[in-house]
């Protein structure tokens, strides 16, 4: 009976070892993994910046940076990024609320009946729960309004915002 164990423990490292070879493929080298895109450069973030209407023209992206980092722990804002406990903000401003394909939002949220964009955004960021009852957002909100023009500066920036020609 032992070497019967033995002979099958043996055989199985054969397979998994054969499994585990093999000729690299196109899928299985480094070249085939596709490439991340990378963010804007900080000439077009500036000019994208510059062309925001107001008050987020003049936002500062460095602290609006900063003020991201309260909302890091819930929100991706990379294009394909995944959502977490709150959904993805690529591409937000300009999408109805409550439409983001792989989030399940509330009933509130999907209730809501509005595009996102600067006006509702601040609104919601100043206090969401007061702004949207029934929202399952537990962030408290930013009091300052200039924090918030400089978030949504940032985010107008990184989550693939185009201006209106």
């Amino acid at each position: 009976m032992r070497v019967f164990h033995s002979a099958a423990f043996v055989a199985l490292c054969v397979i998994l070892a054969a499994c585990s070879k093999g000729e690299e493929t196109a899928e299985s080298t480094p070249a085939a993994v596709p490439a991340v895109a990378a963010g804007p450069s900080d000439a077009e973030k500036a000019a994208l910046l510059a062309s925001l209407p107001a008050p987020y023209g003049t936002g500062d992206l460095a602290n609006g940076q900063r003020k991201f980092a309260l909302c890091r722990s819930c929100h991706t804002i990379t294009e394909g990024g995944p959502a977490l406990t709150g959904p993805n903000l690529y591409g937000v401003f300009g999408r109805q609320a409550g439409a983001a394909p792989d989030y399940a939002y509330s009933p509130a949220v999907k209730a809501a009946g509005f595009v996102w964009d600067g006006e509702h955004l601040d609104k919601w960021l100043a206090d969401p729960r007061g702004f949207m009852p029934g929202t399952k957002m537990s962030f408290a909100g930013l009091k300052d309004p200039k924090d918030r023009i400089d978030l949504i500066a940032y985010l107008k920036v990184e989550t693939g915002y185009k201006p209106a020609p």
